[in-house]
């Protein structure tokens, strides 16, 4: 489609994606559904403000995703690079639920803040969402009205980009914890001004209810977009580990104790975002492989050989 086309996920049915996309017609992203069958792309979101995180809802016809439409229909301004590569926490992110041929959203998040990076359980009952509701970028599950909101992190840091495992009763997800006095002054001093440094993030993992928390990647690297395989005994990942330079991401897959740690792809620039198939046979992720123009992030699916 050229430009940024990433964060693509299956519908339930793997019929079809939901994916977030920068294009010339829409200079933030916005939110697309995509036919697997035959490449058709729809507009979901409003096409106006930045949206991020979008996930199918169990039944296929409803979705969610993170929007600022309502607080400002402008895109953000860019983020500050002076000091180095930074995420950018647009305040006024709020989390929204949409359905497919609806023009009108459901508003299920409304703190003063960021409330963004939700994704469904595959069991269907829970979703889980990062906020700065409470001061910090913790993790939290709520139901798919939005009610019965648990807070599940506690840790000062950012805790991020979760996922449930197959079967509902794990998360994994990406962390950040500072632990001496300047890396967290670099951290609160970049969260007061709705940034975050993503140079250095491990994996880890959790219970559902926040319990058992233990960390699986010690890279002191920049690993990020956590997926458990079916067999519910392996994650894979993207990072940036085994790039001297810290540019190239690479496809990691990783026992869920930490060991066995497995290089998937081997491409010379980015490559993020893997979601499998419930039987295993397929992955989708996002790639700057093969594109026309130099950094365009396209959508690829493939097929998982063990």
């Amino acid at each position: 489609f050229g430009g940024q086309n990433a964060e693509a996920y299956f519908s339930f049915d793997e019929t079809k994606l939901i994916f977030q996309s920068e294009r010339d017609t829409f200079p933030c992203d916005q939110i697309f559904l995509m036919s697997i069958a035959d490449g058709n792309t729809t507009l979901l979101s409003t096409g106006k403000g930045k949206t991020t995180c979008s996930y199918f809802l169990p039944g296929d016809t409803a979705y969610i995703f993170a929007s600022t439409h309502l607080a400002d229909e402008a895109c953000p301004p860019k983020p500050d690079y002076s000091k180095g590569y930074v995420w950018q926490l647009v305040k006024g992110f709020d989390i929204f639920k949409g359905k497919l041929g609806s023009s009108q959203f459901e508003r299920v998040t409304s703190t003063d803040g960021y409330d963004a990076e939700a994704t469904v359980s595959p069991v269907g009952d829970k979703i889980i969402f990062t906020s700065l509701r409470d001061g910090d970028l913790e993790l939290y599950s709520m139901d798919l009205e939005g009610n019965n909101i648990k807070r599940l992190t506690y840790e000062k840091g950012y805790d991020g980009g979760a996922f449930y495992s197959w079967d509902g009763k794990q998360i994994v997800y990406r962390s950040h914890h500072p632990i001496d006095s300047v890396s967290i002054a670099d951290y609160e001093q970049l969260l007061s001004k709705g940034l975050i440094r993503p140079s250095k993030m491990e994996i880890c993992l959790m219970d559902a209810d926040g319990s058992n928390k233990r960390q699986i990647t010690n890279f002191s690297s920049a690993s990020f977009a956590p997926f458990f395989h079916p067999n519910g005994k392996q994650i894979i990942f993207s990072s940036n580990t085994r790039d001297k330079k810290g540019r190239n991401f690479d496809l990691f897959l990783i026992n869920a104790d930490g060991t066995g740690l497995e290089q998937i792809t081997y491409n010379d620039s980015f490559d993020g975002f893997p979601m499998f198939t419930r039987d295993g046979k397929k992955i989708v992720f996002a790639s700057n492989r093969n594109g026309t123009t130099q950094g365009e992030t396209n959508i690829f699916i493939a097929d998982w050989i063990p």
